[in-house]
């Protein structure tokens, strides 16, 4: 499942500060579609804990953002629409800035992408023989 995040509304000098992550739930690996204002990597990985997500860089560490309530753990999932609190950690020794996110769009579908920007991405089917 691939799920299309919008993060925006964050307490900052630059009102129109956002980003737009995709979220693959298989791969557990988040990239970043668009930004302004917002300084985050390319794409990293996430995690899921205490009914948060947790977005961090490529090689994990520190937390870049964390999606407050948007737990993609849970067995019911996201849903289109669902939104929360999000915050930024721009300076680690800094307090994080507020914002929002919200679910933009969810592709259920399991087909692997046509391209795909993590450099260290190795695609495994859950079938790879197409076994019955």
């Amino acid at each position: 499942m691939r799920i299309t995040v919008h993060l925006d509304t964050f307490n900052c000098s630059e009102p129109s500060t956002y980003a737009i992550l995709w979220l693959d739930t298989h791969a557990r690996k988040w990239s970043r579609e668009g930004h302004a204002g917002i300084d985050l990597p390319e794409w990293g990985r996430y995690s899921c804990a205490s009914g948060n997500t947790r977005i961090a860089g490529q090689h994990g560490g520190a937390s870049q953002c964390v999606l407050e309530g948007l737990d993609l753990s849970a067995s019911a999932g996201p849903f289109e629409g669902e939104s929360g609190r999000a915050l930024w950690h721009p300076c680690a020794p800094h307090a994080a800035v507020q914002g929002q996110w919200h679910v933009q769009c969810i592709d259920e579908t399991v087909e692997p992408p046509e391209s795909s920007v993590f450099a260290d991405d190795e695609f495994v089917p859950d079938n790879p023989f197409g076994l019955t």
